[in-house]
């Protein structure tokens, strides 16, 4: 029997990216179309044929030989001739395919773990750029508010001035805001066409999506451990792979025979007679010490590597858990005071400055510290969603 059939291909998805994305669909899409994915799915492809590969026992070996021809004396001509043909199998008594077996066996293992990581990359990747894409949208609304505002208090101070209410100066104050507003939309426009743009980029695609969907998606592991953690796991599988190259060289140096059965014809006589044979490696020069003894150094520097990934995990995964207590917090602050004091002062500041209590500068004062809250609430938001995404990333499993 031969090695089982190998899955069938996926092929990578292909074209145009729907004009909506939301984050499942973004995580969807990047699975199915980023090209690093393809590259580690092909990897695997290739451990798993190796596999297969590994399983198949040795050719035999046809062997035909000719003998007492083109001769002297009565060896001359070929009427002396004898010919045989046979037919010679090396038998794996020392554990030679077993252990192939266990060694591709072992790489397929570590393999799927690296596709497994380069998945998990590819999420936080998407997650974190998802999120930049949302606060640039998020920005951009904000960007049009203010802009919106500043028009409205431009016009409404033209107005006073006209009829007496402001001096001149006040109306040039007013128009300049409006300025500077239009000139941050004009930024915003260009930072949220570029978030989609870099978004676009993880899918292996050119255009972007002409808009993302939903809020800042946040992902939270519900229990993390660091031994279990793909980059431990891959470490431990690296032991595994490593201690089956110990097998496959300590079954290299075992002696294998070949044996062997033909058939010789005597073309002098007419007659045919069946011949076998019999033959062993002399383990005289070369007994593969040195391909063991490397063998056994890379099983210790697996080893080795583990307890460095299990420590690196354990501060990655403490870190990641820091940064999000503290984003937490700050979201919190902001939602929960700043955003409605700074709310409420400005609306006090409109109200004030209608009835001719406080001058354009106050309320100039007031936007301005409503859309400096707003904008930090929103980059607080996307800390949050990355940080989360970290520690995702750190967890995953």
């Amino acid at each position: 029997m031969g090695p089982p059939a190998p899955p069938p291909v996926v092929a990578p998805r292909t074209g145009p990216l729907p004009s909506s994305l939301t984050l499942d669909q973004a995580l969807e899409e990047a699975a199915s179309r980023s090209p690093a994915i393809v590259a580690a799915r092909a990897e695997v492809d290739a451990a798993r044929a190796r596999v297969g590969q590994a399983g198949v026992r040795s050719n035999p070996e046809l062997s035909v030989e000719v003998e007492n021809f083109a001769g002297t004396g009565p060896y001359s001509g070929i009427s002396g001739t004898e010919t045989t043909v046979s037919i010679n199998q090396r038998l794996d008594l020392g554990g030679r395919r077993r252990a192939r077996v266990s060694a591709a066996e072992a790489r397929l293992a570590a393999q799927e773990l690296r596709l497994a990581i380069a998945e998990a990359d590819l999420a936080q990747s998407v997650r974190e750029q998802f999120a930049v894409a949302v606060a640039a949208r998020e920005r951009l609304r904000l960007a049009r508010e203010n802009e919106e505002r500043a028009r409205e208090l431009a016009r409404i101070a033209g107005v006073l001035v006209d009829v007496g209410r402001e001096p001149p100066l006040r109306a040039i104050r007013a128009r300049s805001a409006a300025a500077q507003a239009t000139a941050a939309l004009r930024a915003a426009e260009a930072a949220e066409e570029a978030a989609r743009r870099t978004l676009a980029s993880f899918f292996g695609v050119d255009t972007s999506p002409s808009s993302v969907l939903g809020g800042l998606g946040e992902i939270r592991p519900a229990e993390i451990v660091a031994s279990q953690t793909l980059e431990a796991r891959l470490a431990a599988a690296e032991i595994a792979v490593a201690e089956a190259g110990v097998g496959q060289e300590l079954a290299a140096r075992r002696l294998d025979p070949s044996v062997g059965i033909g058939v010789r014809r005597i073309e002098e006589t007419g007659d045919q007679a069946f011949v076998a044979g019999f033959s062993m490696p002399l383990p005289i020069f070369d007994r593969n010490r040195g391909n063991i003894e490397a063998a056994r150094a890379e099983a210790r520097s697996a080893e080795a590597r583990l307890n460095n990934v299990l420590a690196q995990a354990s501060a990655r995964i403490n870190n990641a858990e820091a940064n999000l207590v503290a984003a937490d917090a700050r979201v919190e602050a902001l939602e929960e005071a700043a955003i409605p004091e700074a709310g409420e002062a400005l609306r006090l500041a409109q109200l004030a400055y209608q009835a001719g209590k406080i001058d354009l500068i106050e309320l100039l004062d007031a936007q301005e510290a409503f859309a400096s809250a707003q904008t930090e609430l929103i980059e607080a938001r996307l800390a949050r969603a990355q940080a989360a995404a970290a520690l995702a990333r750190a967890a995953a499993q």
